[in-house]
């Protein structure tokens, strides 16, 4: 498969997703979930998606929510990969769609990598 077609099954997945409900915004996932990043936008703030991938938040990588702030739950701490932990503020968080780590049939986003193929 070539990376053309390998790009068009990923955002055909993401799209699916999406349309079940089952992906949110970093910013709203409640303390304690984990999932698996989608995708990373800065909506229009190429700063900010670019900010997000150098730090590690990348298509494919699992994430927990470790902890929010008290006062407008800002900074949001995560935990990326089982091995960084890193703080963000709302707006940065809201940039990256979060998903499940497998969906139901085993073969979502990530789904070879829990397997260990």
């Amino acid at each position: 498969m070539n990376a053309y077609t390998e790009q068009a099954c990923q955002a055909l997945e993401v799209g699916r997703l999406v349309k079940a409900g089952l992906t949110q915004p970093l910013g709203q996932m409640p303390r304690g979930s984990i999932g698996r990043i989608l995708a990373v936008s800065g909506m229009g703030d190429r700063n900010i998606e670019r900010g997000l991938l150098e730090m590690g938040f990348i298509e494919g990588a699992c994430i927990e929510v470790l902890h929010y702030g008290l006062l407008g739950r800002d900074p949001l701490a995560v935990r990326i990969n089982q091995s960084m932990t890193v703080a963000l503020r709302q707006v940065e968080a809201n940039a990256v769609l979060v998903g499940p780590l497998l969906d139901q049939t085993g073969t979502g986003p990530g789904a070879s990598q829990e397997r260990g193929t």
